[in-house]
């Protein structure tokens, strides 16, 4: 049994033996490091006792909200009944009770489910899948692939590969090689008179494809509602022109859900509320709301029937030891079938208008916010110097406000979410899914409170 340790030796030890992830040095040795302890619904309380708002949802993730008692108790049940398998030439229920459940709740023919980990395996594990599908089909030289700029599809070597930020991507090249990217939708609307085939992101990526050889490229990669670069929301059918790019050259479509799927844009599934079935999406964070590591990819049948049937392969050579693990899955199950019991997804899409209604008010208060972005329960605010003028924000200043201003900020009103400086100067809202209105206005006055403290910053 573990000794009872004081909060102070909590901190020190986590400074001395626990290895940040993303995490810069003085922020982890820093004498005030927060230790939190405990978690109900879209609180977290820290070793002291003081209330905190998980504006983030952890990351992005806990859209059910902390502490249910009803998850942790199906995954003690599946512990005690069967702890650990595999999905390796047998079965367990856990498993294919939640393939079943999430393949009954995804669009189109999308009905195979490969179970990972995180959402890097499952980015990792669908750039593998669409290589050794085209080798299986007789078109082994189909390898390339093309995503978004600033886009973010994970750490493993292979998604961070087909990331966009290269920041993130320089400390560990040469990476994957055959990986381009083209413009994302920030600043894009559709034309008047025009369609989504008019966009200049989608001209570049038709130019892309031609100049790389059709013929030559397995997928193209990206998410519903981009993260990275702040929420960007798609223009009016930007994803079904994207289906039908990607049908016209015989590529695969992969929908990166690791943040959009399960409730946090209103919908199952990012892609549904697009229009559009791609032939590959992935999964983690809301599908078990971070009570256990788990990650995923949903198949189109026919394209994993043809691969499994395929005399070139005949198996998908790739898996993981914890993929499909029993009380991971178990604890999909929970979690997705009280998403589903307790009508998660109609209070999302009840409440936007009014969370989107508090962030036009923060913006017309601020002169340092040059808007927000976003759909659901997933929002952006981006800051300028000062929006009136068109003064932009200096570089001192971008790195002041994200390092310095706004999480001082964020601390004076208990408030837990994410500045980003990932192409633009951002503060990130991703509430938990079972936020209410009265959460909602907490979460708006503390941005609120952080806008305030931004536009006394740059005017200083």
């Amino acid at each position: 049994m573990s000794a009872v340790r004081t909060t102070s030796e909590i901190r020190s030890l986590a400074q001395q033996h626990l290895f940040p992830h993303f995490t810069r040095a003085e922020v982890w040795h820093d004498a005030d490091l927060p230790v939190i302890v405990r978690g109900e619904g879209c609180y977290l309380y820290d070793e002291s006792g003081r209330r905190w708002l998980d504006g983030l949802a952890g990351l992005f993730c806990v859209n059910m909200g902390h502490g249910r008692s009803d998850i942790a108790a199906a995954a003690t049940k599946q512990m005690e009944q069967l702890a650990y398998w595999t999905n390796w030439s047998a079965a367990h229920p856990a498993s294919v009770e939640a393939a079943t459940l999430i393949a009954g709740l995804a669009p189109g023919d999308l009905e195979r489910v490969f179970f990972v980990n995180s959402g890097s395996e499952s980015v990792e594990s669908a750039i593998k899948f669409a290589r050794q599908y085209f080798v299986s089909q007789g078109q082994p030289q189909r390898t390339k692939i093309i995503s978004r700029e600033w886009s973010y599809h994970g750490t493993t070597l292979g998604a961070l590969a087909v990331t966009g930020i290269e920041k993130f991507k320089t400390p560990f090249g040469p990476l994957m090689p055959g990986v381009r990217h083209f413009p994302n939708t920030v600043g894009e609307a559709v034309p008047e008179g025009g369609t989504a085939a008019d966009l200049p992101s989608l001209r570049v990526l038709v130019q892309t494809i031609e100049e790389e050889g059709p013929e030559t490229v397995a997928a193209v990669f990206a998410e519903p509602v981009q993260n990275s670069r702040g929420a960007l929301v798609p223009p009016e059918g930007y994803w079904r022109e994207l289906r039908a790019i990607c049908d016209r050259y015989g590529i695969l479509l992969v929908s990166d859900e690791v943040i959009c799927a399960y409730g946090r844009l209103g919908e199952w599934f990012g892609s549904a509320k697009y229009g559009v079935v791609p032939d590959l999406l992935t999964f983690a964070k809301g599908a078990s709301s971070g009570y256990a590591p788990l990650g995923g990819v949903l198949i189109r049948e026919e394209l994993a029937s043809a691969l499994l049937a395929s005399p070139q392969a005949g198996t998908f050579t790739h898996g993981a030891t914890w993929g499909g693990h029993p009380v991971s899955t178990a604890v999909a199950v929970a979690n997705i079938s009280a998403m589903r019991d307790e009508h998660v997804l109609d209070n999302v899409r009840a409440l936007e208008p009014h969370f989107q209604h508090g962030l036009d008010q923060v913006v017309q208060a601020h002169p340092s916010v040059r808007e927000w972005r976003g759909t659901g329960f997933f929002y952006a605010l981006e800051f300028t110097g000062d929006r009136h003028t068109g003064r932009e924000l200096t570089g001192q200043q971008q790195v002041e406000l994200v390092r310095e201003v706004m999480p001082r900020a964020m601390s004076k009103v208990n408030l837990i979410t994410r500045p980003d400086d990932r192409g633009a100067t951002l503060l990130m809202l991703s509430p938990p899914l079972v936020a209410d209105r009265e959460v909602l206005d907490e979460l708006l006055a503390g941005v609120d409170a952080v806008a305030s403290a931004v536009d006394a910053h740059v005017r200083g």
